[in-house]
Formats: structure tokens, C-alpha cells, sequence
């Protein structure tokens, strides 16, 4: 299916969910979600695949429920719809999400298991790899991107304090960001040249993150 926009009530479906997290609510408009949330968002990821799929596989649109077997916030349903490209969580993905704050874009490490992170510090040690990183998110912000992820407070242990790129080396996850409010264009083709455009920025990075992190070889939970 050709991408032609999200539906006219997609954002104020979530609008909805934030208010009434609710089984009642999501089973009175589940047919909003598949027709003018999920379908668009796959026929979106399906016609950006060509681009970027390559070392990153086939898009995928997330589950919309989520995960509270151990979450002290039991609400059933997330509220956003996340899709994304990626070999490996970690790894390089490029991300694309709706919700109730418009559209957002990323692409990095969203996440680093014991074994990515040791690859990730190894690389970022290194007098090649590392300044090409920084490079890469210094640019991004320079575009407007934000640079998120959850750090150390201090340094990691066998790096000393004044290690030319601590600052790179506390990350224990290092993702980049954007955001358009909602508008009319979320209704119109134009949200898939804006994700294309995004991601081409942000390829770099994930190929960064392709070629020294990778996938986690460790066992998921």
C-alpha cells in the first residue's frame, strides 16, 4: 500500500487513550488504530524500506500494548504507535513514532546490552572511532537534533577521568531525536519525505552503530 498520510482522527485517537486508558476505550476504537494509525504507519516503513533497509532488515510496527509485569504504571495500551528498522535493538535503528505530540524521528543505540556497551566503549577508546562519533552527534545537533541517552554520573570504571571523550563514554545509551508538532501535513504524503529526509541524516550515525556496537549476542530476556 502506497503511503498516503495518517488518518484524520489518528492523533486524536491517542488524544483519547491518554485520557481513558481503558479496554472499554481501545475496544470502542480499535478500528481507528488499524485503518488510520497501524496501516499507514506500515505502508510508511514499507516504502522507506528500499532505502534503508539494507543491514537493517524489513520495518516493523510495535505492539500496542504494553509491558506491565513489572511496571508500577499498569495501564494497558501505550500511547503512541513506534515503528522502526533495525537488525538488532542497539544496533543503529532508524525510528519513527505518532502520538498525541506529533511526529517523532531517531535513530542510535536506544538501548545497549552488557556486551554492546563494551563494544560501544572499545570503539569510542579508540583515536578513530571515537572523534567519528562525536563528529556525527555534533553535527546532528548542529541540525536541530537532540541528543539523549542515559549516562553515568561518573566515569566508567577502567577509564581515566580526564579521557579526551568521557563524555562519550558515560553514555550507556546515545540516541538522536526530533519532533513536529501536530499539523495538517501528518494527514499528507509530506510525512514521508520529512521521515526520508530525517533518516538520511541520521544514516551516519546508525552505520556508526552498525559497524561497532551490532546486535547483542547475549540472550534475551
Amino acid at each position: 500500500m502506497k503511503f498516503s498520510g495518517f488518518g484524520e482522527h489518528a492523533v486524536d485517537f491517542y488524544d483519547g487513550l491518554l485520557a481513558d486508558n481503558s479496554k472499554a476505550y481501545w475496544d470502542d476504537h480499535v478500528a481507528i488504530y488499524k485503518t488510520e494509525v497501524r496501516a499507514p504507519m506500515e505502508a510508511l516503513l514499507g516504502e522507506l524500506e528500499g532505502e534503508f533497509g539494507a543491514g537493517f532488515g524489513a520495518g516493523k510496527v510495535f505492539r500496542p500494548y504494553r509491558d506491565v509485569r513489572f511496571a508500577r504504571d499498569k495501564t494497558p495500551y501505550k500511547t503512541h504507535c513506534g515503528g522502526v528498522l533495525e537488525a538488532g535493538r542497539g544496533g543503529g535503528a532508524y525510528y519513527v513514532e505518532l502520538g498525541p505530540d506529533g511526529l517523532r524521528v531517531g535513530g542510535g543505540c536506544f538501548h545497549l546490552a552488557a556486551d554492546q556497551l563494551a563494544r560501544f566503549r572499545t570503539a569510542v577508546d579508540t583515536e578513530l572511532h571515537g572523534p567519528a562519533l562525536g563528529r556525527i552527534l555534533a553535527s546532528l545537533r548542529r541540525r536541530g537534533w537532540e541528543v539523549l541517552g542515559d549516562r553515568l554520573k561518573s566515569r566508567p570504571r577502567g577509564y581515566a577521568e580526564d579521557h579526551p571523550r568521557i563524555d562519550l563514554l558515560r553514555y550507556r545509551s546515545v540516541y538522536a531525536i526530533r519532533v513536529w508538532e501536530p499539523d495538517g501535513f501528518l494527514h499528507e504524503r509530506e510525512t514521508l519525505d520529512r521521515v526520508r529526509k530525517a533518516w538520511r541524516q541520521v544514516r551516519e550515525f546508525n552505520e556508526w552503530a552498525r559497524d561497532h556496537v551490532g546486535p547483542s549476542e547475549q540472550p534475551r530476556r
